[in-house]
């Protein structure tokens, strides 16, 4: 049997941190590697992209690569002029993102690596860079399928459904998910019956699609940035609460729950809260569901789950 399994590299959401209080749980932001025989797919080129390409210069071979862009939000890309097998031939890269294109996608990475925010731009790579066209709602890598769905995050956000050696894994780190349902509820009457009910339709056709997505998947790595008091204060920039996240994953019946992009004010003792909470929220609705906190270099093999 081929080797497969995913392994978490950056958990960590907004900016990295090189803090002592945040080692346990990890200080690098989005990067997940799921590899599956041949064929590696990395998850977001946030600053755990470095470890990852690290690695992959000391293996014995070459295998192709797809990174799998959920938007182009600088935590989510900034490792990526530090990703070192793009630098060196012999690697086959291609990449994929939210765009109408190509070029648009081309134009969004290489621009973090120009003057004056670069000494080194994207021309000095040397691997076999491709950036793919969007041709439907679903890729393969390999072994690997992949569909993909717009989520709720400022600007254009992709959420990623992956089914990998009988496995499925959704992956959705930036979502805030029942903004439009709370925003509807404390602004109603601002709006005619008409225009809610027109709004209502609006949302409920974005929860659908986004539920679906992840509906029923092995494992769900989730936005969970935000505490309750935190959600209050930051209301609309994007990221969930850690209680919906759970409550959204029960509703689904998803298997197991990755708590992830953590907020870079969260230390491992405040994620050890979080996740005690959760777990309270898990039993008292009486569900089956298994959470955990994603930590860099947690690693899980895809047969055993």
């Amino acid at each position: 049997m081929q080797e497969a399994y995913l392994r978490f590299w950056g958990v960590r959401g907004s900016y990295a941190v090189p803090a002592a209080t945040h080692l346990r749980v990890g200080g690098n932001t989005s990067c997940v590697e799921i590899r599956s025989g041949d064929h590696i797919l990395i998850c977001d080129a946030g600053t755990g992209i470095i470890g990852l390409g690290d690695k992959l210069l000391g293996e014995a071979r070459r295998l192709p690569l797809m990174v799998l862009f959920t938007h182009y939000h600088w935590d989510h890309i900034c490792g990526l002029p530090f990703f070192q097998p793009a630098f060196q031939s012999g690697w086959d890269i291609q990449f994929f993102g939210p765009g109408p294109n190509g070029a648009e996608m081309e134009q969004r990475l290489s621009s973090q690596m120009k003057s004056p925010y670069s000494p080194v731009e994207t021309e000095s790579w040397i691997a076999d860079i491709r950036y793919l066209e969007p041709r439907g709602p679903c890729l393969e890598h390999g072994p690997i399928r992949i569909t993909y769905q717009h989520v709720h995050h400022p600007g254009l956000t992709y959420g990623y459904r992956m089914e990998v050696a009988g496995k499925s894994i959704a992956y959705v780190p930036d979502h805030e998910y029942l903004f439009q349902a709370r925003s509807l509820e404390s602004r109603a009457q601002e709006f005619s019956a008409a225009d809610r009910e027109y709004l209502a339709h609006i949302e409920r056709e974005e929860r659908t699609s986004e539920t679906a997505l992840i509906h029923g998947v092995d494992v769900l790595i989730h936005d969970a940035q935000y505490t309750p008091k935190q959600y209050a204060e930051k209301r609309g920039w994007g990221h969930s609460c850690f209680i919906d996240a759970v409550n959204l994953a029960i509703d689904t019946e998803v298997k197991t729950l990755y708590l992830y992009h953590h907020d870079p004010a969260s230390a491992d003792a405040d994620m050890d809260k979080i996740h005690a909470q959760s777990l309270k929220i898990i039993a008292a609705r009486g569900s089956a569901l298994q959470c955990y906190v994603a930590q860099e270099g947690m690693t899980l093999n895809l047969s055993d789950i």
